[in-house]
């Protein structure tokens, strides 16, 4: 029995997993389920998939995080009751899905583990899927560096291999280099998995090192291979698009860079300024405080000082418990 696939992705949501709308409603002791997933992989080499939809609707939870659950499909039995699958034709040539579920019925024992409690248990599943991803470039990165130091010890040009010049070893070497970094962090991670021990941190840094590394050895390998590395006989370039994908998926680099700024760093969470009205900002309460605020900006003349800031506005405070309060100040 293989089971290979995981849906959780959807169209609206991305990586906003909390928002999911796929719905799971209990009913007769089977759960009806309704909605979609995109880019779920290995649909079409696995017999089952572990589903995540929403059992309890998100206005109705305490928390967003709650009130989700995971569940064990029969994948070929679901395409004859209410799932259809669609294939995503792409650079990679990945296969990847995009799913529909129309009044698909699960059997109620096929619940895993708790209802409600399902994003816990996809968390803890993710950051073994970010540590296998690591392990994956790490791999393409050594492909790629057993490639291009071949190649640059045999290519010669002006009399003598390519790979003499330092100009060729240094970027090359560069990558080694990270490539060995990431290693180590990933081997890291796994202690920490097989220990049972909190490791998501280790997770996010060992798949976003595997990624920039393998990514890195890419570009040196086809940097290298010159006109060859783009002739399909090489297999330069296909590597070259497949590695390009891991800076996006399954967690793209800036969501990592978030996640150690936030959660390692101590640093303030970053504002979501799409709640706001137009003109305003979010500022730290210069009335000293040091809690966010909401003020209203509104330009007024250059400022002054033009080497430190571009424009002058006014800034009224709405600092809960003070007094609102009008100042001039510059910002960016």
């Amino acid at each position: 029995m293989r089971l290979q696939s995981m849906g959780v992705t959807e169209p609206t949501t991305g990586t906003d997993t909390t928002k999911i709308k796929t719905s799971a409603v209990k009913k007769d002791g089977r759960y009806v389920v309704n909605g979609q997933k995109v880019w779920i992989s290995r649909v079409q080499h696995s017999d089952f998939m572990i589903l995540l939809a929403r059992t309890t609707p998100l206005a109705e939870v305490t928390k967003k995080s709650e009130g989700m659950s995971i569940f064990m499909v029969d994948l070929r039995e679901a395409e004859k009751k209410g799932l259809t699958v669609r294939p995503i034709a792409n650079m990679v040539n990945h296969e990847t899905n995009e799913l529909f579920f129309e009044d698909l019925e699960i059997p109620e024992e096929n619940l895993i583990g708790e209802e409600g409690k399902g994003f816990k248990y996809i968390l803890d599943g993710l950051n073994a899927e970010r540590t296998l991803i690591a392990a994956e470039c790490i791999g393409d990165g050594y492909w790629f560096m057993d490639r291009v130091t071949k190649y640059v010890k045999e290519r010669q040009v002006f009399g003598r291999p390519i790979g003499q010049n330092q100009g060729v070893q240094f970027p090359i070497a560069d990558s080694f280099i990270e490539i060995e970094a990431a290693n180590l962090m990933r081997w890291k991670a796994c202690e920490l998995y097989d220990a049972h021990e909190p490791m998501g941190a280790q997770a996010n840094m060992a798949k976003y090192l595997a990624a920039k590394a393998s990514w890195e050895a890419g570009n040196a390998c086809l940097q290298y291979h010159g006109g060859f590395g783009f002739a399909c006989e090489y297999d330069v370039e296909r590597k070259f698009r497949e590695t390009r994908l891991y800076q996006v998926a399954p967690i793209s680099t800036n969501l990592i860079y978030s996640f150690v700024a936030e959660h390692i760093l101590g640093l303030p969470r970053s504002s979501d300024r799409s709640r706001w009205p137009k003109g305003v900002r979010r500022r730290t309460c210069w009335a000293g405080c040091g809690r966010w605020g909401a003020g209203l900006i509104a330009p007024s003349r250059r400022c002054s000082d033009r080497n430190a800031h571009s424009w002058r506005g006014r800034f009224r405070t709405t600092c809960p418990g003070r007094p609102a309060r009008v100042a001039h100040l510059c910002w960016w």
